[in-house]
């Protein structure tokens, strides 16, 4: 929205754009930047929610085997999250693929789900800062 405005500013200035456009830019850019920001923060926040519920409720949930204090589980199977910090890339193959007595996710979450818990679980676990 914001580059649109900018298109249009550009061509309503026509041979004004090297001084008016030039002194307008920075303030446009920096307006949008604020409207995109709280977007941005309220899609996180709702990924970060999605992936922790996926934690405690897929089938089998993730709870049951991995410990992760954000989530209150203390699996015994898994490794503990909090110590492994896995960031989410490593989340995602497992999930994909399995790890040993874990099963794979592919046929049972979609790829957005997939996301959403790998991004909580190296979030929570600390294996990603924001």
């Amino acid at each position: 929205m914001t580059l649109f405005a900018l298109t249009l500013l550009k061509r309503a200035c026509g041979r004004l754009k090297t001084s008016l456009f030039t002194r307008l830019s920075p303030i446009l850019l920096t307006a949008g930047s604020l409207l995109v920001l709280p977007a941005y923060g309220a899609d996180e926040a709702a990924q970060m929610k999605q992936g922790k519920s996926l934690f405690t409720s897929a089938a089998p949930p993730c709870a049951i085997c991995h410990t992760l204090k954000d989530a209150g589980s203390e699996g015994a199977v898994g490794p503990v999250l909090d110590e492994i910090k896995p960031d989410s890339a490593r989340v995602a193959k497992a999930l994909l693929n399995g790890l040993g007595n874990m099963p794979s996710y592919k046929a049972i979450l979609t790829e957005v789900q997939i996301a959403a818990l790998a991004r909580y679980v190296s979030r929570a676990s600390g294996g990603e800062k924001n």
